[in-house]
């Protein structure tokens, strides 16, 4: 089950795992396709051919296998969706729930990963 997104899709947590393993810097939107989480969607699309040293991915909320984030400690007491995640090296570096703005995407970006 994957979003009928632009963006690579992880469907399943085995290809989670293997994204993490083969990039080291790798930002997921796990979400759905509401009013929230499709203005990331929409600025992730954007971002790739700028940040072309980070993969982006989304991944559908309501999978069972989308467990790998939604129980990670740094999401547990997220409310509003999409779950987004940054990933250094495998291991997460960032999280933020809720709609996001280009500026705000980027300041961790930035941050995390570099210009």
């Amino acid at each position: 089950m994957v979003l009928p997104t632009n963006l690579k899709h992880v469907a399943t947590a085995a290809e989670h795992a293997e994204v993490l393993k083969n990039h080291t810097n790798v930002m997921i939107c796990c979400g759905r396709m509401g009013p929230m989480c499709l203005p990331v969607y929409d600025i992730m699309e954007e971002l790739q051919d700028e940040y072309t040293h980070v993969e982006f991915r989304d991944m559908m909320f309501d999978s069972p296998e989308a467990a790998v984030i939604r129980n990670h400690p740094a999401c547990r007491s997220f409310m509003g969706l999409p779950f987004t995640v940054y990933y250094k090296n495998g291991e997460l570096v960032a999280a933020t729930s809720s709609i996001q703005n280009r500026d705000q995407i980027t300041t961790i970006l930035d941050k995390e990963f570099g210009a």
